[in-house]
């Protein structure tokens, strides 16, 4: 194991590290074929389907009985051929597997609408190696190829299935950089994931982990296991907490630190992920053959929902602080085991091409780090949206690439009403400021709406939340000095100025039966400002239709929760209960605020922009990371 010098820990110089490339001599594994994933609580269906007779899958073989039909047109089963044809020079690919029994096997390829057809096919009737070979020419605007499996009077086993192109040349090496804090087993299960798949592993120079917690990783013995295994290729390197921005930047740093020859792609990895160790064979061989340096996202399967896909390809709109929106044709929230209306899978046939990828799982390639700078110093969130449409300036694209996720927290059972909100919102402004025109009256229109609707549902440290935010971008590029740490703690004390900020059991709500009535929402007005105006009228007079009551998660919309002088309202977690209270003194201070600020942000917003701009190239230089490293 290296420490955070390069040097083992005995103080003797580093060895080189083990990556080798492909052992293939002019063949580059770009996919391999399990028929299972990482854990039981993982669909299989996600990896091989059976549609007639029976299989017994595992990682690597399937065994099938008579009669029976296998088919690997699904999520992890498929390659997205319409991906390939776009972003990359390949124009064949080969699958190579062993056979044993009797039965058929076809390659078989669809179009952008999903119709299935022959490539090729192989009988296989003994014990045999099979290589079928594809074309990847009809697939510009989707399609994808993949592997059915058929036996009919005699069993049939399959397995070490490999999918190969020729390869350009000698691929840069990949550091996979994990941040973590005060995740302990959950980092540990990441690594121990990919310590035990050997093949996944050799694709990778080294495996970096930046702890910024204070409840280190190398105080577990479990740590000391995993360190031994990796030996020399993992580098293990304690920092203060710089958030998920400077963790992930660090290895952009460590691998861009010397001559660019010896640089390395950087392949950036949540702690808290359930890891499927394809994953890095698929992103990086991909990188590997694109056309041009490209940022090669891996997209973000529901850890709770394991069978859906959070988007797969996503945009933003940061002068209305709106991230995570849909491409057009892009699954959103999709049922990966689900059919069509025409009783097909749902797979992302359609090519859809993303604007930029979430550092859940993303390789970003060393020229497009020489060429546009390092993230700026934002803490953590917008910080990968910033970069991917920074790259996008410069003419570097992001693939989003289908059948490589990993699996991770559901967006949607986090509570947006959270001291981190800060950042989305500080950072919205500050991406907006760099990456946009910069709208005022966008921007102001956004801010208002937003402290609107949180000051009517009772939200009065969501509002306090957004008016710093607003405060510290006006303030200018000195709130990064810091790389803002000192943010993070300030906006916590804040924000426990107001009770409703904090999710309590709901044992501990004290509930009187007869005032906590669930209360659904009724349908969504059609005109939300004079909406907003009734509500304000019926706050202001005292004329409420509901003194109290319970209103679940799903159903806490502003113009609903408006409706009462308390409301318990459920936590997007489903853990507890948060309950907001009508708070006169808190709406007259925060409104009163809140129009200093807003007139501040529409008069001196463009400036503030400007400044931002104008220190671009300050914030996204080696120096100010060294920097930022460097302070105890």
């Amino acid at each position: 194991m290296l420490d955070t010098a390069g040097t083992t820990r005995d103080g003797a110089p580093a060895p080189a590290a083990p990556w080798a490339g492909d052992a293939r001599p002019g063949r580059l594994v770009v996919q391999r074929g399990p028929f299972t994933g990482p854990s039981a609580l993982v669909p299989e269906d996600l990896y091989a389907e059976v549609l007639r007779g029976a299989a017994r899958r595992e990682r690597g073989r399937i065994e099938l009985a008579p009669a029976s039909l296998v088919t690997t047109n699904t999520y992890w089963g498929r390659l997205h051929a319409t991906y390939w044809q776009r972003w990359t020079a390949v124009d064949e690919v080969r699958v190579s597997l062993r056979a044993s029994g009797r039965g058929r096997i076809w390659l078989m390829a669809s179009d952008t609408n999903k119709v299935a057809r022959a490539v090729a096919v192989s009988d296989v009737d003994g014990d045999t190696a099979v290589e079928l070979t594809g074309r990847i020419d009809r697939f510009v605007d989707g399609g994808g190829l993949w592997l059915e499996l058929g036996t009919d009077t005699g069993s049939m086993t399959v397995s070490d299935v490999e999918w190969s192109v020729r390869a350009a040349g000698p691929a840069r090496p990949t550091t996979v950089t994990i941040c973590t804090h005060n995740r302990v087993e959950d980092c540990l299960n990441t690594l121990q994931s990919l310590v035990d798949d050997t093949e996944a592993r050799a694709r990778v120079a080294l495996v970096r982990v930046v702890d910024q917690g204070s409840d280190p990783l190398e105080s577990r013995d479990r740590f000391a296991a995993i360190a031994d295994a990796f030996g020399t290729q993992l580098v293990y390197q304690r920092q203060p907490n710089l958030g998920g921005a400077g963790g992930f930047t660090r290895g952009l740093y460590e691998a861009t630190a010397g001559d660019p020859a010896d640089d390395h792609d950087v392949l950036l990895m949540d702690d808290d992920v359930l890891l499927d160790p394809e994953i890095v064979v698929r992103l990086t061989g991909f990188a590997a053959c694109t056309a041009t340096p490209t940022i090669v996202g891996g997209q973000m399967l529901n850890l709770l929902h394991p069978g859906h896909v959070h988007i797969t390809a996503e945009y933003a709109e940061p002068e209305r602080l709106r991230v995570g929106r849909p491409v057009p044709g892009a699954l959103e929230e999709g049922f990966l085991l689900g059919r069509d209306d025409r009783d097909l899978p749902t797979v992302q046939d359609r090519r859809v091409d993303t604007e930029y990828n979430g550092w859940w799982s993303c390789l970003i390639p060393a020229p497009i780090v020489r060429a546009i700078g390092y993230p700026l110093p934002l803490f953590f969130q917008w910080d990968d949206v910033e970069y991917g449409y920074r790259a996008r300036e410069h003419g570097y694209p992001t693939v989003s690439l289908p059948g490589a996720g990993v699996w991770h927290a559901d967006f949607g059972w986090k509570d947006w009403d959270e001291w981190h909100r800060y950042f989305n919102q500080r950072n919205g402004l500050i991406t907006a400021a760099l990456r946009t025109g910069f709208d005022r009256r966008t921007v102001t229109t956004t801010i208002v709406e937003l402290l609107a609707q949180y000051l009517v549902a009772m939200q009065y440290g969501l509002a306090a939340t957004l008016l710093t935010a607003v405060e510290d971008f006006l303030e200018g590029p000195s709130v990064l000095d810091d790389g803002s740490a000192a943010a993070a703690a300030r906006i916590r004390r804040i924000r426990a100025a107001y009770p409703e900020t904090a999710a309590v059991p709901i044992s501990g709500a004290a509930l009187d039966p007869r005032e906590s009535v669930v209360h659904l929402a009724g349908p969504k007005p059609s005109k939300m400002v004079r909406t907003w105006l009734k509500r304000a009228v019926l706050q202001a007079s005292g004329r409420l239709p509901f003194r109290s009551g319970m209103v679940p998660a799903g159903e806490a919309h502003w113009w609903h929760v408006a409706l009462f002088e308390r409301a318990v309202v459920t936590d997007m977690a489903e853990t507890g209960v948060r309950v907001r209270t009508r708070d006169r003194e808190h709406l007259r201070a925060l409104a009163t605020r809140g129009v200093r600020t807003v007139r501040r942000l529409y008069t001196e917003g463009p400036a503030a922009a400007r400044t931002w701009k104008a220190a671009e190239p300050r914030l996204t230089a080696r120096e100010t990371w060294t920097r930022l490293y460097s302070t105890p």
